[in-house]
């Protein structure tokens, strides 16, 4: 994608919302804001019609809401990478969301400084976890009623090398490919081999369930 900007889609039931994130992302001369939805349905329909590489998804919308339109947003767009919008009480749907084939999270209050940077990691194939908001999620994952998720995990963990298993759990930190490389002593190039190989062996649809798999493997 390199020379083209990045075709962004903002789907929110609240105008000013949306007007605020359009102002930040179209601050960026490598972002084009291509449309806007207001409620599930014409986000889908936005992400398909403007060939989206990323959009940004609000959970509670009318008509389709987020958790309901993403599933059919990935088949209708499916190279668009998605965000999801949040707010820190809606920790259970972004599980839901993530797990649904979510690219990421972002708190609605995010600095606008983040918000470019999660955009163009998802557009560049890496996963965003906002940090404030991921450290909730992890306390979500870490209670009891989680207790048989994570035997599950740590037992298709298991099947990976060692070298495999280190390279997981510095996923489940949200490093980029690059960062990883550098912790790890590897080059980037062979970091996404692993990558790669790892998402294969975990039956894993992206960077942001591998990660969730390594944390609810304690690793």
């Amino acid at each position: 994608m390199a020379g083209q900007p990045i075709r962004v889609v903002i789907a929110d039931d609240e105008p000013l919302i949306r007007a605020g994130i359009r102002m930040i992302l179209i601050s960026d001369p490598d972002i084009e804001v291509v449309g806007e939805a207001a409620d599930g349905r014409a986000a889908v329909e936005a992400a398909r019609a403007h060939a989206a590489d990323v959009v940004l998804l609000d959970i509670q919308m009318p008509v389709l809401d987020g958790l309901s339109a993403l599933p059919e947003l990935r088949r209708a767009a499916p190279a668009a990478r998605v965000i999801v919008l949040t707010t820190f009480g809606e920790r259970e749907n972004v599980l839901r969301a993530l797990e649904h084939g979510g690219a990421g999270f972002l708190l609605k209050d995010t600095a606008p400084a983040e918000l470019i940077r999660a955009v163009r990691a998802a557009a560049a194939g890496d996963a965003y976890l906002s940090p404030a908001a991921t450290r909730h999620v992890v306390e979500r994952l870490a209670t009891g009623r989680e207790a048989a998720r994570s035997e599950q995990a740590r037992v298709r963990v298991a099947a990976l090398s060692e070298k495999e298993r280190e390279v997981l759990a510095v996923l489940g930190e949200g490093l980029s490919n690059a960062d990883a490389g550098r912790r790890l002593h590897m080059s980037e190039a062979t970091v996404k081999t692993y990558v790669s190989r790892i998402l294969a062996k975990l039956d894993c649809e992206n960077r942001v369930q591998a990660a969730l798999l390594a944390r609810d493997a304690g690793l």
